[in-house]
């Protein structure tokens, strides 16, 4: 019976589950540990290569990295669980990141800037202006109220016809500013009307499957 980490090397990396074969880089780490934080939560697999092979943990250093991004440059910081593992007589870290209550989670990018990151497929991306609005307005006790005007109707109806939109796109067809735009498509993400998708080239936004125009 295969164990439990060739249980978890068999599923791939996925939105849930990342390979890191060696940590050299501190802040590098925190991006990925606050993308797990913000989305999902998942799992990171120390001394495991890109393409599954286990080569093993090089040293103690590597847990103490983690340790270091999780609380010196994760804002707030990340809480995570650690458990060893041996196999053929190498260890793997097994580094488990729980969804967060306390989102959105910031990391440095590579020019030292902080960043809110969010785990997509296999990927870690800086979370959008309107990603943030969605989580600022899920804190909201007053909920979410749409006023389902002209502007409204026209995005639907954009969808309906053009699969997709993107955020420029909708400023350009609205006419509106990018915080108004921003904030419209926050609320119809919160009530599950359209939903963001990433992509190498950038973000978009799609009608839900199951939401229907009248």
């Amino acid at each position: 019976m295969p164990s439990h980490i060739r249980k978890l090397i068999s599923e791939g990396e996925h939105q849930q589950l990342d390979f890191k074969f060696g940590i050299t880089d501190s802040k590098k780490i925190a991006r990925s540990l606050a993308a797990f934080a913000n989305t999902d939560g998942g799992r990171l697999l120390l001394g495991v290569k890109d393409n599954g092979a286990i080569a093993g943990v090089r040293s103690d250093e590597e847990f103490y990295m983690v340790e270091a991004g999780a609380s010196l440059y994760c804002r707030p910081e990340v809480h995570f669980e650690m458990k060893e593992w041996e196999e053929n007589g190498k260890t793997v870290l097994e580094i488990i990141i729980p969804k967060s209550g306390n989102a959105p989670h910031s990391a440095p990018d590579k020019d030292g800037e902080y960043r809110v990151y969010v785990r997509v497929g296999d990927q870690n991306f800086p979370a959008n202006g309107v990603l943030k609005k969605v989580w600022k307005k899920q804190k909201d006790p007053k909920g979410v109220y749409i006023e389902y005007g002209v502007i409204e109707r026209t995005l639907l109806a954009y969808l309906e016809v053009h699969q997709k939109i993107t955020l420029s796109a909708f400023r350009r067809i609205s006419g509106y500013s990018l915080p108004r735009c921003e904030h419209i498509l926050a609320d119809f993400i919160i009530l599950n009307i359209i939903k963001m998708n990433y992509s190498e080239s950038g973000v978009f936004y799609t009608l839900n499957p199951d939401f229907r125009l009248e």
